[in-house]
């Protein structure tokens, strides 16, 4: 991409809205807005005409939503997206839709930024495939793989060599920032009860409330004190001196229930691990 300007289409009925992502874009490098388009049947129109490396969607337009877009286009002639939105419910669909990112209006220019900054990355590791495949599965009414589901542009990088050791754990993390509608809320880690994953996202639930971050479970589970938490499921993390009882189900099925009542999935290669961290005896 340092060759050629990242190529951008805007798609979003609301005049005012394609007038601050065109003024946004245009303070970036290397960006060439190449079209724009005021409703989602234009949006298919564009798409296929110009064929963009990046299109910022909005979920509700006339003639065709975000989502029709997306069908209407195929997710294999489909670039990168970022999806924008002024309703909440909509972000999960755009994720789970395998959207590089999503605005949720009003956004302020550094969200804008960080949005744009995935995009580009994304489509600079050529990771959009990796999305068309993802569109494909769920179109389909198929199910994400787990491991691509838990994917991010983000944290894309190349495997280590097998000679080479491994990196050395980096300390762990006491706060994890969070952003909630244009702002930044720090959450101490001390707070947090658990962590369950959906898609790209990963849920935070602390005593007061759950709070939803674009964050893969491999990254968390790195980043957090081992001696506190514990992964216990795929899609689980726990603190360890929250859990009260280890549950033996029939069939073999595992789960634990912490102190507050809350019951949560073991997965069976996890359990001998948890049962060492909680001195349950053999």
């Amino acid at each position: 991409m340092s060759a050629r300007s990242l190529r951008v289409l805007i798609a979003d009925d609301e005049p005012l809205a394609r007038a601050r992502l065109e003024d946004l874009l245009r303070r970036e490098p290397a960006v060439e807005i190449v079209g724009t388009a005021a409703d989602g049947d234009e949006a298919v129109e564009e798409i296929v005409r110009l064929q963009p490396d990046l299109v910022f969607l909005d979920v509700q337009m006339p003639g065709k939503t975000g989502v029709e877009v997306v069908r209407a286009v195929g997710p294999a002639r489909m670039p990168a997206t970022v999806f924008v939105t002024a309703y909440d419910q909509f972000a999960l669909q755009a994720f789970e839709l395998a959207a590089v990112d999503y605005l949720l209006k009003p956004y302020d220019d550094e969200r804008f930024e960080q949005a744009l900054q995935r995009a580009r990355r994304m489509v600079e590791l050529s990771e959009v495939g990796a999305l068309t495949d993802r569109l494909l599965t769920l179109l389909q009414g198929g199910a994400v793989p787990a491991s691509a589901a838990q994917s991010s542009m983000s944290d894309a990088v190349a495997p280590a060599p097998a000679a080479e050791p491994a990196p050395q754990r980096a300390a762990p993390i006491e706060r994890i920032a969070v952003e909630m509608k244009g702002q930044v809320r720090v959450v101490p880690v001390g707070d947090i009860e658990y962590i369950t994953a959906s898609g790209p996202y990963a849920e935070i639930h602390t005593h007061e409330r759950g709070y939803i971050i674009r964050e893969r479970m491999q990254a968390l589970e790195d980043r957090l004190d081992p001696t506190r938490f514990l992964r216990i499921h795929r899609s689980v993390i726990v603190r360890l001196d929250l859990i009260d009882a280890l549950l033996r189900g029939g069939g073999g099925d595992y789960a634990v229930r912490l102190k507050n009542g809350v019951k949560l999935k073991v997965s069976r290669t996890r359990v001998e691990e948890l049962e060492r961290r909680m001195g349950v005896a053999k």
